[in-house]
């Protein structure tokens, strides 16, 4: 696994983050990738995926309108920017990649088969 999950910590309800996935070796730019996240004691869950052109997008319920999803495809890079987080998006965040697909964004775990080691988000109340 090349993955490389960062930009987590601890911010207050209401601020932002920035979270970063860096591919260091095999080049995913022709595939869906995408975020997921896990809170302690629960099912680790779809967030936001995008296709391989930037194109495509997919947020779950919980991040729209205050999450946004991006990739520049020359860095090998896909990001996360999370506004107005709540502590209810407290969680272990994870980038992973779909490497059947490049267009088609699915919101399940189990489509997903390349992850990185997650960064924690702490929000703060």
């Amino acid at each position: 696994v090349q993955l490389q999950a960062s930009g987590g910590g601890l911010v207050q309800a209401g601020g932002s983050l920035r979270l970063s996935c860096t591919d260091s070796g095999r080049t995913f730019s022709n595939y869906v990738m995408a975020w997921f996240r896990q809170a302690p004691e629960k099912e680790r869950e779809f967030v936001a995926g995008i296709s391989w052109s930037g194109r495509n997008l997919n947020y779950a319920d919980s991040a729209k309108g205050r999450f946004t999803i991006s990739r520049d495809n020359a860095k090998k890079t896909v990001d996360l920017q999370m506004n107005n987080l709540t502590p209810e998006d407290t969680a272990v965040y994870y980038c992973a990649v779909d490497s059947r697909r490049s267009t088609a964004i699915l919101p399940l775990r189990e489509e997903y088969d390349y992850w990185g080691q997650g960064t924690l988000v702490t929000v703060s109340s």
